[in-house]
C-alpha cells in the first residue's frame, strides 16, 4: 500500500472521528468528576464544536480535491460562515447556558489531540 493511497487516507479518517468521540467522553467524564457538571457540559460542548469544526474542514478539502463540486465563491463563503457559526455557537455556550469558558476551550482542542494520537498509530503501526 503506498502513502498516498485513498483508503490508508479513509482509514485514518475514520479513527481520527473515533478517537475524537472518545476523547469527548473521557474528558467530558473527567470534567464531571473533578469540577462537575458545568465543566463536563462545557467540554462536551467545545469537544462537539471541534468534530463538527473536523468535519466542516473534511468536507471542505474533499470538495476542493480532485472531483470536487463546490467553486471559489461557494468556499469562500463555507470558510466565512464556518468561524461566524462557531463564534456564535461559543458566545451562547458560555453567556447564555453559563458553561465553563475554560472548559469550552479545553474541550475545541480535542481533534488537535486526535490528530497527536493518529500520529503516533501512524509511526507505530506504519510498517505493518
Amino acid at each position: 500500500m503506498t502513502t498516498d493511497d485513498p483508503v490508508r487516507f479513509d482509514r485514518a479518517i475514520g479513527r481520527l472521528r473515533h478517537l475524537m468521540l472518545g476523547l469527548a467522553v473521557a474528558g467530558a467524564l473527567g470534567a464531571l468528576a473533578w469540577k462537575g457538571w458545568g465543566w463536563a457540559l462545557g467540554f462536551a460542548a467545545g469537544a462537539a464544536a471541534s468534530l463538527l469544526n473536523f468535519n466542516w474542514l473534511h468536507q471542505l478539502v474533499a470538495s476542493i480535491g480532485p472531483g470536487g463540486r463546490r467553486t471559489g465563491k461557494r468556499v469562500f463563503i463555507f470558510l466565512a460562515a464556518r468561524y461566524v457559526l462557531l463564534g456564535v455557537c461559543g458566545y451562547v455556550i458560555v453567556t447564555v447556558f453559563g458553561l465553563n469558558l475554560t472548559a469550552a476551550l479545553a474541550g475545541l482542542l480535542v481533534a488537535v489531540a486526535a490528530v497527536l494520537l493518529e500520529i503516533l498509530y501512524e509511526l507505530i503501526y506504519a510498517g505493518t
